[in-house]
């Protein structure tokens, strides 16, 4: 005789399906009496902002305190959105086994017994990775992803390393709430929850290395638009074949199946592209086969901003300002083109916001998290980029560019409680970061992070 479970069993086993893939509550917090930078609306002098539950509950001038909350006394104080950076590979595990050089794949030598026609097959996996994704290879803990959150930077846009297709990226939390009390003999779900959004966009380089096809610029081009032939032509072979049974059957390839999604317009592609004429070159590309381009890196984005506008474009700005090379001897001379890019590096958002261009930034390979901050900074105080559209680059735009606005980005109630207090402007030198939340969890700050976010680091409370 079957068992019918009641209404009450159902519930029950519903809702702790459902807690299974939760993290813990946080405490209720409260910040009192502080600057608010929401972003989204004029800057409140002195309010309150509450957490509750990972989400802003209350904030406002006269945002009531509950009862129940850990109150931080905001006095002196300015509460900003978590800041965003939208292009950091930190969070992604690099999988046992794929010891690809960032720079390309050729030049590996072939192993005993593998043949040119495996050589070439393995190649192709390692620069058409259009179905890697990061969410599949996310690290949840490390001194590397604590020293971000000190920085201020809560979340990230998790983007694959790689040459030519990289892969999709995801925008994460870069810390994760503690792992819950254990009940029972099988884990909680924990590796998605710092995940606002699992899929962002594709990635795509033009810098394969050296060696054969497509080892050049010209190579890498045509690579990337007979994969994205291939990929369409592959979903009509394939829908013929249903209809067809009795015609040859296609070859099914996972790795073309990965750029659906982008030829669909479902998600943008991330075209790699500094150069103007290289901005030129995605901007056609991205016409040709109607996707939808980013164009990240754009270090001489300003030459393009009226392309950009056009096209309405956004743009993921990199915060990796060119510096002098250190094999370079003291008294070796650089080109002038060499010497202009550096000296423009810090101006050209200011251009771009000018323009009306949308644009994020990215941290894109600095050495030290504290840099991100600084470099923004520089952009204020040496490139003339005005503070608020800074600010909006690094939160609300960013989360715009992602497509998460509705969940990051800006001091809202409902919104995931991703927060940063500092003791003064964030751009200003002389202030550090006082406590950051992230999911309306307290962030133990790097106790090495003594500096200000605008210079390099923070200080602990």
């Amino acid at each position: 005789m079957k068992k019918i479970l009641s209404t009450a069993a159902v519930v029950a086993l519903a809702g702790a399906v459902a807690l299974a893939g939760q993290a813990p509550a946080p405490p209720t917090y409260a910040i009192r009496g502080a600057k608010i930078v929401p972003v989204s609306g004029a800057v409140i002098n002195s309010g309150n902002i509450v957490l509750r539950n990972g989400l802003i509950e209350a904030v406002g001038a006269s945002a009531a305190i509950p009862a129940d909350a850990i109150v931080i006394d905001g006095k002196g104080l300015t509460v900003y959105p978590g800041l965003i950076d939208m292009g950091n590979a930190t969070p992604i595990a690099q999988p046992e086994g794929d010891n690809q050089p960032q720079g390309g794949f050729f030049g590996t030598p072939a192993r005993p017994g593998q043949t040119r026609e495996d050589q070439e097959r393995e190649k192709r996996e390692r620069i058409l990775r259009a179905n890697y994704k990061a969410t599949e290879h996310l690290r949840l803990t490390g001194d590397a992803l604590t020293a971000i959150a000190s920085t201020g930077v809560t979340t990230v846009l998790a983007t694959p390393p790689g040459a030519v297709f990289r892969g999709q990226s995801a925008l994460v939390n870069v810390v994760a709430a503690a792992d819950s009390p254990q009940i029972g003999a099988v884990a909680d779900i924990r590796s998605t929850l710092p995940v606002i959004k699992p899929v962002v966009a594709t990635h795509v380089g033009f810098n394969p290395g050296f060696g054969p096809y497509p080892g050049s610029l010209m190579g890498a081009i045509s690579f990337v638009r007979q994969s994205f032939i291939d990929a369409a032509w592959q979903r009509q072979a394939l829908a013929h074949y249903e209809k067809n049974p009795a015609s040859p059957r296609p070859a099914w390839d996972p790795l073309l199946q990965g750029l659906l999604p982008a030829i669909d317009g479902q998600i943008p592609v991330a075209f790699v592209a500094n150069q103007a004429r290289e901005i030129g070159r995605v901007l056609s590309l991205a016409k040709e086969f109607n996707v939808k381009p980013v164009v990240t890196g754009a270090r001489e984005a300003d030459a393009m901003t009226a392309e950009l506008k056009a096209a309405n474009t956004p743009v993921i700005y990199s915060l990796n300002y060119p510096t002098r090379p250190r094999t370079l001897a003291p008294d070796a001379e650089e080109s002038l083109d060499a010497l202009r890019t550096r000296a423009n590096a810090p101006k050209v958002p200011a251009a771009l916001a000018k323009a009306g261009v949308l644009f994020a930034f990215e941290s894109d390979g600095l050495r030290q998290p504290g840099d991100f901050v600084r470099n923004a900074a520089k952009a204020v105080h040496e490139g003339g980029l005005p503070a608020d559209a800074a600010l909006r680059a690094l939160t609300l735009d960013a989360a715009r560019i992602a497509g998460a606005e509705r969940s990051v980005g800006s001091l809202e109630p409902g919104k995931i409680a991703n927060i940063v207090i500092t003791d003064g402007d964030l751009f200003d030198e002389k202030s550090s970061v006082k406590y950051v939340f992230v999911d309306g969890h307290k962030v133990a700050i790097a106790a090495a992070s003594q500096a200000s976010p605008a210079r390099r680091g923070n200080s602990p409370d």
